[in-house]
């Protein structure tokens, strides 16, 4: 182990841009998870996704109503972030989509793996230089945010200790994991009792790749360049799914003064920078917070380095801290009857409380919003107490530093003090919901106002979105980060054997490199864009599999307009073109007519003839195009060959059903006479 820093970490929490991620002893690992183009893990459900929300589920889509609690692991204790959920008294509501049966409901046991899954989780082990393990165990991870209708997610090691090449330095790969992905999430409804939660089945049990790298990523920016050359490899084995959502990263990012935190939510991988360097700032900030509160009770500085901490000496700080920041909620509710908020109003005659928690000795350290140098919140501990308080379903709380704000007068805020008997320099927190929920969030805030005397805890954040996108780059909490305690055997799947044969045969048929692909699409008479979008949209294997019976450009255009579509349809209806019995132009309306079928060459042709599609004869097609070149022989001899695009136009609704390339050419031809 190298040793501690020892220097105090430097830096301003207000510009995130300039802290020295070797000077702060910065680590970061990332987690990628990668859905596959394969049917589910344990079902033999189709993997498909239906678009639909909240409002537009089918009514004939049955729903089941769940509560699920947490179970001890295999070693007997429950997990930390399995025990936080317990306590949100949350229920759920499961939309079982038509690919979602009774192994999605949890009423069936599971299937043995998807072997499509298995092996592209092998080839992607390969192209890491990852040693596979020798026999799939599968694992159950308790995931009780009911996400998963079983209360577990199923996941396999698959391979270990690979290393993943990038321009900056190498990326060792830990691990590599075959497992489940979650339901969506379609909608949180608020209830007198609780939240409830409702979710829709469709992607439960689609097959997930997990790579956990090593903590080798050396700065910021690296992340970026290692996530991107993570999903490049997975790419290129060709069957893993595109699109928004199918990729998801994970940073797990921690200084020397802080610890390890995971962030969730980074989709836009041009973000990854700038959520770590605010990480980085939030990190900063809080240790010295940590010891400005320690100067208060009078509690040993916090070390610059967590590895030189003293567990017995945080133990006694903690005692210290509970002894001074005891648990004492009351009921202030009398104190805001004259409050004209409407907020406050409203929800004072619904039947929700205002429930305080005084905060000794920390008035002026919850902070108040300000941005930093590029616009993003700074960090602060009221908003850090905010997010505990609505991990238990409340919107938000009031803390004293902000107030008076949103309604709340003076008056309201020195009742509140007198009422509680508060010092000058004593702080408070205020609640507005029904008893049991604002008791278990004042809790939750009681609890992360006591961590801000230690290092900042290890938990599970979120990137804060806004509009789909991340707001400003900031991340708020989310639970717990999880421990082993949540993982135990799966005993309704069996082992798997990864036999050397099958080792060696993955090996001998992996995928082309990204520069194979690109040498092969050169040999092609495409140009440099048609190229370029083949290989980037992935269809460049489709491209080469009819490629040498059509022509390049034209089946290029045909390919980057249908990628949807059947490719030997499409290929089939460029051959009836080809043979002269349906324009250029109708192409994209047979093959949308077609979808899903597999019609013959013949059909295809009488589906032409019959809608108008059939190109005009030739003969009759220069004699149209020659008699409105005569027609407009003055304009002609004007513009000369600038009267084209004008005439085309003119020429093309006269004719009707014709090729263009084929119209273009007599057009040329009758223009040319005309002006020599």
């Amino acid at each position: 182990m190298a040793d501690p820093i020892r220097t105090e970490p430097i830096g301003n929490v207000d510009d995130a841009e300039a802290l020295d991620p070797a000077q702060l002893g910065f680590m970061c690992g990332i987690e990628v998870h990668q859905q596959l183009a394969t049917g589910k893990l344990h079902s033999r459900q189709p993997g498909v996704l239906y678009d639909v929300t909240i409002d537009t589920v089918p009514v004939q889509w049955s729903r089941y109503n769940r509560r699920l609690r947490a179970a001890r692991g295999e070693g007997g204790a429950v997990d930390i972030a399995a025990r936080f959920e317990t306590r949100r008294n949350r229920s759920f509501v499961y939309v079982q989509s038509p690919n979602a049966g009774l192994i999605e409901l949890d009423e069936q046991p599971p299937l043995p793996h998807d072997e499509d899954a298995i092996s592209i989780a092998l080839t992607v082990s390969a192209l890491l230089e990852a040693k596979p393990v020798t026999l799939l165990q599968t694992m159950r991870k308790t995931v009780v945010d009911g996400s998963n209708t079983s209360g577990f997610q199923r996941t396999s090691l698959v391979s270990i200790d690979g290393v993943l090449q990038t321009d900056t330095a190498p990326v060792g790969i830990d691990v590599l994991c075959l497992e489940e992905d979650s339901a969506r999430k379609l909608d949180t409804v608020s209830t007198g009792d609780g939240e409830q939660v409702i979710y829709n089945l469709d992607r439960l049990g689609l097959p997930l790749i997990e790579i956990a790298t090593a903590p080798d990523v050396l700065t910021p920016e690296h992340a970026k360049e290692t996530s991107m050359a993570l999903g490049r490899c997975l790419r290129q084995t060709r069957q893993v799914r595109r699109g928004l959502g199918s990729i998801r990263q994970d940073l797990n990012v921690s200084l020397a003064c802080g610890d390890r935190v995971e962030i969730k939510g980074c989709q836009d991988l041009s973000w990854i920078p700038r959520i770590i360097r605010l990480e980085m700032s939030r990190q900063l900030h809080f240790y010295r917070l940590a010891n400005e509160l320690r100067d208060i009770t009078s509690s040993p500085p916090l070390p610059p380095d967590r590895r030189s901490d003293d567990s017995s000496m945080e133990a006694d700080v903690a005692k210290a801290v509970a002894d001074f920041l005891p648990l004492s909620l009351k009921d202030v509710s009398e104190c805001f009857s004259s409050c004209e908020s409407k907020m406050v109003q409203n929800g004072l005659s619904s039947g929700s409380l205002m429930l305080s928690l005084p905060l000794p000795g920390l008035a002026g350290k919850f902070g108040t919003k300000s941005s930093d140098k590029e616009g993003a919140q700074m960090p602060r501990l009221g908003r850090e107490l905010a997010g505990a308080a609505k991990l238990a379903g409340v919107k938000g709380v009031f803390h004293s530093d902000e107030l008076p704000a949103y309604g709340i007068e003076e008056e309201h805020v020195e009742a509140v003090r007198h009422q509680l008997s508060l010092r000058p320099n004593d702080g408070f927190v205020l609640c507005l919901a029904p008893q049991w929920q604002a008791e278990l969030a004042l809790e939750s805030v009681l609890s992360r106002a006591r961590m801000a005397w230690h290092r900042i805890p290890q938990e599970v954040r979120n990137v804060v979105i806004k509009k789909g996108a991340p707001d400003d780059g900031t991340t708020s909490p989310m639970r717990p980060l999880p421990g082993g305690a949540r993982m135990y055997p799966e005993t309704d799947v069996p082992v798997f054997p990864i036999t050397s044969q099958r080792w060696q045969q993955i090996l001998e048929a992996l995928p082309m490199t990204d520069v194979e692909r690109k040498e092969r699409i050169s040999q092609y008479e495409v140009s440099d864009d048609q190229a370029s979008q083949l290989l980037a949209r992935e269809l460049d294997d489709v491209y080469v599999l009819y490629a040498s019976q059509l022509p390049h450009k034209g089946w290029a255009s045909v390919v980057l307009e249908n990628d949807h579509a059947d490719p030997e349809l499409c290929a089939n209806v460029m051959a009836v073109k080809e043979a002269g019995l349906i324009t250029r132009e109708s192409m994209n309306e047979v093959i949308e007519h077609f979808r899903g079928q597999s019609p013959t060459s013949s059909q295809i042709a009488e589906y032409g003839e019959a809608n108008g599609l059939k190109p005009a004869d030739e003969g009759d097609l220069g004699a149209v195009i020659q008699a409105i070149v005569e027609e407009r022989a003055d304009f002609v001899r004007e513009r000369g060959m600038g009267a084209m695009g004008p005439l085309m136009g003119v020429v093309m609704q006269a004719v009707g059903a014709a090729d263009g390339k084929v119209v273009s050419a007599l057009l040329r031809e009758a223009i040319q006479k005309i002006s020599e």
